[in-house]
């Protein structure tokens, strides 16, 4: 498909045995970083290569995630960053939805005692009539707010400027403090800024009612994760089911992993053969964008 947008584009594959040279590095003026690169954590061999690349003009990152510093270092060489935000929305929605109903339903408890045969009867929660509030709503967190609905679920949006066009009442980030203790589960979709680094610690989740669950498919380092395991083992939250860590993949020695009311995913939320056709189309409307020198859509970070 991106041959038939371009004829004259040469590939070149990152190898798995052996180093670019010089000459091929140089060749290199755009690159595209794909889910198979993010699925084999071919990442750090990819952007290496790229920052010793002298021509490279444009990446295209099959995520929607910039906050690495690297991509900084990228721009300061003059290198433009588009990303797919919106992509993946749908499937990670539908991991939110799984994980609230999972968590109401004690679906982990079950599953461990199906492992050792024990018939482990237990209550579970309605999922109809909670309270959720929602960090971010870009193109994940409404899907997410849109999808909620259908389940009886109220739902309020934090985000920094509210358009009016949002598919639930929404208010200002500034009123976080305000809605936390209104909610039964928080859900963090929100990416990483300066702004939201950090913002759900031990003060925001000591406001959360007791027994409130939190989602995160964010970012790790939104969550103060120590706070996070002290209030999940002092049994303030009733649970969280987590995809995104501070330092990923989620080290053996991590509390989380042991906690029985903590649902851990390694990052794959979104990772979908849809979502990677839809990531796949949005590089394509960008190749033509590049060869007709049309303006580059979701240009970040």
């Amino acid at each position: 498909m991106w041959r038939a947008i371009d004829p004259t584009l040469e590939f070149l594959v990152l190898p798995r045995d052996r180093k670019l040279d010089d000459a091929e590095v140089a060749r290199i003026d755009l690159a595209v970083f794909s889910s198979d690169l993010w699925r084999e954590r071919r990442g750090a061999p990819f952007m290496k290569v790229l920052l010793q690349a002298p021509n490279a003009t444009w990446l295209h990152m099959f995520s929607a995630g910039l906050d690495d510093p690297v991509f900084g270092m990228l721009a300061e060489r003059g290198v433009t960053v588009t990303h797919s935000a919106g992509s993946s929305a749908v499937p990670i929605a539908h991991t939110v939805i799984m994980h609230v109903i999972s968590l109401c339903r004690e679906s982990r408890a079950f599953a461990v005692a199906q492992s050792e045969r024990r018939w482990a009867n237990s209550g579970t929660l309605d999922v109809e009539g909670r309270r959720m509030g929602i960090v971010g709503l870009g193109a994940i967190g409404t899907e997410v707010a849109r999808l909620a609905a259908h389940f009886g679920i109220h739902v309020t949006g934090l985000r920094r400027a509210p358009t009016g066009d949002e598919p639930c009442d929404t208010w200002t980030i500034d009123r976080l403090h305000e809605l936390l203790p209104q909610i039964d589960d928080l859900v963090l979709t929100a990416p990483l800024t300066p702004d939201t680094r950090g913002i759900i610690g031990a003060t925001e989740l000591a406001m959360l009612p007791a027994g409130a669950h939190v989602v995160n498919v964010g970012r790790g380092e939104l969550v103060d994760e120590p706070a996070l395991v002290a209030a999940l083992e002092s049994g303030h939250l009733g649970g969280a089911a987590l995809d995104v860590f501070a330092v990923e993949p989620l080290p053996e020695d991590s509390p989380l992993w042991g906690l029985p009311n903590v649902i851990v995913t390694p990052h794959s939320a979104g990772t979908t053969p849809l979502s990677a056709v839809r990531a796949a189309d949005i590089f394509a409307d960008n190749l033509l964008r590049f060869t007709d020198g049309r303006p580059l859509r979701n240009v970040g970070p």
